[in-house]
């Protein structure tokens, strides 16, 4: 990947849809631009009022006029000051303007990728698209193309001024620009490309760094702290040697325009003064030219410098589209419903995530509403991706799924899941308080259907004692809380929305005894009106179940309550019998 990085050049493109984020603020862009003219024409205007003042006052002995230019000087010095500060206020607010809107494309269109492509894509990966990749657009926005666009119109400025003063000395100068810009823009490209490379390699060592320091638990309990590092050390090394290589070509430009200027310098100075002795051209002439020298080259290194800020934002730009240009989930179609009645159905349906390599096979069963119906099976049986295809995490290679007897592929995806209440074995808690990660922001929920939720999964019996209550701020993933305690918040975040179909997905599996009498209290009296899909290792949980299915090797094996599944002494009763044996529970 990295090779192919190396050979591609920048794409006209890409740049021209990047500057699109200045659209909605052209009027603000537009008076940037006269500004920076304004300014330009006024810093640049000192060697010429130079000139003006030797041959038309000092020479000639005019003291009064001296006096003059030197005002006009001064109140040139006061307009830079007030251009720039306008200039540099108005450049940083369009760039910040612009950044919000990239910051809120990339978090709108993530919300709306399937969980297909997060099965793929590392978490430290995005985060990388979504700090440095952006921090780069951030520099280009407020910095790049503004001082680009300064730093061309005062080589254009100076240019004019030269060329005013003696057309001869103007063609000399403009001799240094082809071989300037030829060498500016190889050394760029080497540049970028070894740029390109290097944002790829952070890639894989931010999402390296970033699953590291999450599984730093993991990493100190089983001792693998020197392996970590070792892995840690490899992918820096990789980043600094693609970074080496653009700052070896980044180097090698600004003594060769020191060169350059230093040429040109001379060139002025011996042809411009052989032209002042014969009397071509005057003494004010001679000076402003050397003094016009080094600011024309001052622009043309910044230029170099800007180019390479571009390159740096057109490698970020190019992930950044990547992300925003990824297919999003699909919205489906237009059948919505307040309340559903509660039947699902699986019809020979078949699912892989990824090629052949079925989960399920040819998978069909009924659901009636209301009923309690158990799924069961050895780890990789497909159980819970049975839930993921209900809430249309994914789409279904084969077969149909009916909810109320509707191809959920003609179900509304947002309003079916807003219908369906999921209690997952691994809570993620957010941020802020508790009321919060029970509402998840909802203004349709209050806090009086809060507290009710709450009380009905037992989960209030902690939450008053907390020192704020519902006003409890949660640390990070819920760490101030046992796994218990997140699972009740998380029953409580399920039943605040009144789903019409209930689904526990091992919602017991991490709960000590105590809090699974408290849960089991609870969900018994839910399920009564609910239709309730049940995941559970533990057999006890579920014996009370309306329906059964055990599923074997991503198929639905056997069906039916859990005294017929014990009589025909198939995969549920060894299942049973293990269990029995291991905790010697026979009851």
């Amino acid at each position: 990947m990295e090779e192919a990085l190396e050979t591609k050049g920048v794409d006209p493109k890409l740049l021209v849809r990047l500057l699109g984020y200045l659209r909605p603020y052209a009027g603000w862009v537009a008076f940037t631009f006269l500004l920076i003219f304004v300014s330009s024409a006024a810093r640049q205007a000192g060697p010429f009022l130079t000139k003006i003042a030797i041959d038309d006052y000092i020479l000639p002995g005019d003291r009064d006029g001296l006096g003059l230019i030197i005002g006009v000087f001064l109140g040139l010095l006061f307009l830079q000051f007030v251009v720039g500060y306008a200039q540099s206020w108005a450049t940083s607010m369009v760039g910040q303007w612009a950044m919000r809107d990239v910051r809120a494309q990339i978090f709108a269109c993530m919300q709306r990728l399937p969980l297909r492509f997060f099965d793929r894509t590392p978490i430290g990966r995005l985060m990388a698209r979504n700090t440095s990749d952006v921090d780069a657009l951030n520099e280009l926005f407020t910095d790049g193309v503004v001082s680009m666009c300064s730093d061309i119109l005062t080589i254009l400025t100076i240019l004019a001024y030269i060329f005013y003063m003696d057309v001869e000395l103007g063609a000399l100068t403009c001799a240094v620009l082809p071989v300037a810009a030829v060498v500016t823009f190889w050394l760029q490209k080497k540049t970028f490309q070894a740029y390109r490379v290097a944002r790829t390699r952070f890639d894989h060592f931010s999402a390296s760094l970033q699953e590291s320091l999450s599984g730093i638990e993991v990493v100190q309990l089983f001792g693998f702290e020197g392996r970590s590092s070792a892995r840690f050390d490899e992918g820096n090394d990789r980043y600094l040697e693609a970074r080496v290589q653009s700052t070896f070509y980044h180097s090698i430009y600004f003594p060769f325009m020191e060169l350059a200027g230093s040429t040109l310098l001379a060139l002025i100075l011996w042809y411009g003064g052989g032209e002042v002795i014969e009397g071509q051209i005057q003494w004010g002439v001679l000076v402003a030219m050397l003094q016009y020298v080094p600011r024309f080259f001052m622009p043309i290194r910044d230029i170099a410098e800007r180019y390479n800020t571009l390159q740096v934002a057109m490698a970020s730009s190019e992930r950044i589209f990547e992300l925003v240009d990824s297919t999003p989930e699909p919205r489906g179609g237009e059948w919505q419903a307040d309340q559903l009645r509660g039947s699902i159905e699986f019809d020979g349906v078949s699912f892989a995530y990824k090629g052949e390599d079925w989960v399920l096979r040819d998978v069909s069963f009924v659901v009636e509403p209301g009923q309690s119906v158990a799924i069961v099976g050895a780890t990789g049986a497909g159980k819970s991706t049975i839930i993921s295809l209900v809430c249309r995490f994914y789409d279904i290679q084969r077969g149909a799924i009916r909810v109320d007897g509707v191809d959920i592929r003609e179900w509304d995806v947002q309003a079916l899941r807003r219908r369906v209440g999921i209690v997952q074995q691994d809570v993620f808690l957010f941020s802020g308080d508790v009321e919060h990660n029970i509402r998840l922001g909802s203004n349709c929920i209050t806090r009086a259907q809060v507290e009710e939720a709450a009380h009905s999964v037992n989960a209030d019996r902690f939450i008053r004692k907390l020192p704020d209550g519902y006003g409890y701020q949660v640390g990070e993933r819920g760490a101030s809380f046992s796994a218990g305690q997140c699972q009740l918040i998380s029953f409580a975040r399920a039943l605040a929305s009144d789903p019409d179909i209930l689904v526990l997905d091992e919602a017991t599996a991490s709960v000590d005894t105590e809090t699974e009498m408290w849960i089991q209290e609870a969900v018994e009296k839910l399920m009564q009106s609910r239709t309730s899909i049940v995941i559970a290792h533990r057999l006890s949980t579920i014996r009370n179940a309306d329906k059964i299915l055990v599923m074997h090797r991503g198929q639905v094996r056997e069906e039916g309550g859990h005294d017929a599944l014990m009589a025909q002494r198939g995969i549920y009763y060894r299942l049973h019998q293990l269990q029995y044996e291991r905790t010697g529970d026979g009851s």
